[in-house]
C-alpha cells in the first residue's frame, strides 16, 4: 500500500533549515518505530515550507495502529513534540490534525 501525506512547516528559513538537519540524522528509535509499525519505505520531500510524505507499507499497516503504538512510546512523543516546533497544520486541517492524507487523482 502507498500513502501520500502533506504538512506545512512554519515559514521561517532558519526553522526550515533546522528541520532539514533533524531529518539528516533521525533518531534511531524513530526509525525503529516506523519499521515496527509496518512501514517498509518512507520518504519526505519539501518545497519551500510544504512537506510531502510517501509511505509504502505492508497490507496489515494502519494509521490507527501506528497512532496507538506512538502514544505509548516516550521517544516518539518527544520527537513529535520537537517536530511540532517547526511544523504547522495545513489551513484545511481540523484541530489536532498534522499530516493529512492526500487523495490520488491521477496515475500513469
Amino acid at each position: 500500500m502507498r500513502y501520500c501525506l502533506a504538512l506545512d512547516l512554519k515559514d521561517d528559513p532558519q526553522l526550515i533549515a533546522t528541520y532539514d538537519e533533524y531529518h539528516q540524522a533521525v533518531w534511531p528509535e524513530i526509525i525503529e518505530s516506523i519499521k515496527v509499525s509496518g512501514i517498509d519505505h518512507l520518504e519526505i520531500y519539501r518545497v519551500s515550507n510544504r512537506l510531502f510524505m510517501i509511505i509504502e507499507a505492508a497490507a496489515n499497516f494502519s494509521f490507527e495502529k501506528k497512532a496507538a503504538m506512538d502514544a505509548v512510546n516516550d521517544i516518539v512523543q518527544q520527537w513529535e513534540k520537537t517536530m511540532w516546533e517547526y511544523q504547522q497544520a495545513l489551513p484545511i486541517a481540523k484541530p489536532g490534525e498534522k499530516w493529512l492524507l492526500m487523495e490520488k487523482i491521477f496515475a500513469l
